[in-house]
């Protein structure tokens, strides 16, 4: 059963479970096919790896808890970003400080290949496609991320409060510096 599927099933289930067996099945379902998609988005908000994995925890917990109060939920993988969005970012401002992209560390995971050059030239590549990632407007970046994650402009627009024509424009603009710097590396 996929993400939307079971979306679906959620939207009606609340009314309906009495004993609360079939909703706890739903969301453990939706967090298993879904958590992963979460843990990254949390971490493309600057959140460290241990409090995204609470924070993503946190998530379907409250998803649970809405939709046991009989709250009805459209849109759960939307609903969910949302969530996980306005979450993150408080998490994210009791952090002492944030991870900024480190091209040490980049070097350090990348496997050592037998040509010097083609793994500086890749290095260098990487570093420019972080920087250019980084010069993106903070909506360009949230709204890339969310639709890497599979999310449509509708659901992206949920999670982060604006309307899908933002989010498309967003998206434009995100793209069109992404192709310039393209460009201008080769």
């Amino acid at each position: 059963m996929s993400v939307y599927s079971v979306g679906k099933e959620l939207a009606g289930i609340a009314s309906q479970d009495t004993a609360g067996t079939k909703l706890r099945e739903q969301v453990t379902l939706l967090f298993e096919e879904a958590r992963g998609d979460v843990y990254r988005y949390l971490l493309t908000l600057g959140i460290r790896p241990p409090q995204a994995q609470e924070a993503t925890q946190e998530v379907f917990l409250r998803l649970y808890a809405t939709l046991r109060k009989g709250e009805e939920i459209r849109s759960p993988r939307a609903w969910i970003f949302r969530v996980a969005h306005n979450h993150g970012l408080k998490v994210r401002a009791r952090q002492d400080w944030e991870l900024p992209f480190d091209p040490e560390l980049d070097t350090s995971l990348v496997s050592h290949s037998a040509d010097p050059e083609k793994e500086l030239v890749e290095r260098e590549r990487l570093e420019r496609f972080h920087r250019a990632i980084e010069n993106l407007s903070e909506q360009q970046r949230r709204c890339l991320f969310l639709r890497m994650e599979g999310l449509r402009y509708p659901e992206i627009g949920t999670a982060l409060g604006i309307s899908a024509s933002a989010v498309g424009e967003f998206l434009r603009r995100a793209m069109e510096r992404l192709r310039r710097v393209r460009a201008e590396w080769g």
